[in-house]
């Protein structure tokens, strides 16, 4: 039998085809670096946390960073639709609401201040004007980010993957890692076969601390089930996007101790988006075992006594994925010891919007080339001494 021929060894290859790891990918092919770009499931799939129909899509932060990424993620958006020749984003404005004199709140506001980001400000006597169907709780604060919108998950994943396969990229679905030894040529095997890269982008959501620790690497990463609830709306359209209806953020309520968020009704008519920022700790393998409801019974309270024209009880829910670091931030690094490894990690719950910028960053690093962004918010040595290589 004749002997089989040597398998290529690529520029890079980038472990998990979510969000991350698919624009990631997609900038590395588009500089013309061979790329393979490995996923566990098979393609599409809505294990992890780049599932789902839509996101919100907004420069509102309280830090300076995710703003001026931000601005260069809008571009990279557009540039993406245009390629792609698909619709990607929906301006759709995001409305803002917390207590005046809340921190938060307070922050968000002085930094799209301080940025020079279109904002307006509603007073309390005019916001059922502008806000139908929504109560403004007493003493909160409420503006409105106009440039913010939905961002279409599904439709951006895919498009991003099927440029990433037209610049050249290879993508193997259906293959899951089970092992990386490190070197001056990375060595990555698969049940189904073994793969070497100069480099190696590690971007597997939930599956991080599986895939990290094996190569001498512990990041304080907490996994979270989020449920993710549609809520019917008593009159067709109330909350529609077509009727305009913003996306919205509720910060600090007297229910809930965490954001609430939700965006138009859209993906099913009739039914609006409303979710609780945070879920329980769940293992990304054995997600459906976790059953918690409890931030179900939070979201009936804020629904019933801020959007009255809802149903109060969630006619969907669906689940999704956050990964999550102690301080919310992103992991974005080279692993300590070993250069040509690096690590798109602990999205947090509000990762997605920043994709294309993100995978433009995790190119430069394994490039070696001088990072576009300031990334010392996001390095590894900044959780130590929890975070070590064993190496």
């Amino acid at each position: 039998m004749a002997a089989q021929p040597p398998s290529p060894v690529y520029d890079c290859i980038v472990v998990g085809a979510g969000i991350q790891g698919s624009c990631a990918a997609y900038h590395l092919a588009k500089n013309q670096r061979k790329t393979l770009l490995l996923e566990q499931f098979v393609l599409p799939h809505s294990r992890g946390s780049s599932h789902g129909q839509t996101r919100i899509i907004r420069k509102a932060y309280k830090e300076d960073f995710y703003a001026h990424m931000m601005e260069e993620s809008y571009e990279l958006w557009a540039q993406l639709e245009k390629e792609a020749g698909v619709q990607l984003c929906r301006q759709t404005g995001l409305l803002l609401m917390g207590p005046e004199t809340g921190k938060d709140y307070q922050l968000m506001k002085d930094a799209m201040q301080r940025n020079k980001l279109p904002l307006v400000i509603l007073n309390p006597e005019e916001f059922s004007q502008h806000i139908p169907n929504v109560n403004l709780t007493g003493g909160d604060g409420a503006l409105v980010d106009t440039t913010a919108g939905v961002l279409y998950a599904d439709r951006a994943l895919s498009a991003v993957q099927r440029l990433f396969q037209v610049l050249g990229g290879v993508i193997k679905d259906g293959q899951k890692v089970t092992d990386i030894k490190p070197g001056p040529v990375v060595t990555v095997t698969t049940a189904a076969a073994v793969y070497q890269a100069k480099s190696l982008v590690i971007t597997v959501g939930t599956w991080a601390s599986k895939v990290l620790s094996p190569i001498g690497l512990n990041l304080p990463l907490q996994v979270l089930k989020i449920n993710v609830c549609y809520w019917k709306e008593k009159v067709a359209g109330s909350y529609s996007v077509n009727r305009r209806f913003p996306c919205f953020i509720q910060l600090e309520s007297q229910e809930a101790s965490h954001d609430i968020y939700g965006l138009p009704s859209n993906e099913y008519p009739g039914l609006m988006k409303v979710c609780y920022h945070t879920g329980s700790e769940t293992d990304p393998d054995d997600r459906d075992g976790q059953t918690d409801r409890s931030d179900v019974e939070i979201l009936k309270r804020y629904v019933s006594r801020c959007f009255p024209g809802l149903v109060p009880v969630p006619a969907v829910v669906e689940s999704c994925m956050y990964t999550v670091t102690p301080d919310l931030h992103f992991v974005l690094d080279y692993h300590p010891a070993h250069r040509n490894i690096v690590i798109g990690a602990g999205f947090s719950g509000h990762g997605f919007k920043f994709a294309p910028v993100v995978g433009k960053v995790l190119y430069e690093l394994t490039m070696g080339q001088v990072p576009s962004h300031d990334l010392s918010p996001f390095r590894i040595g900044r959780f130590q001494p929890h975070a070590g290589s064993a190496q």
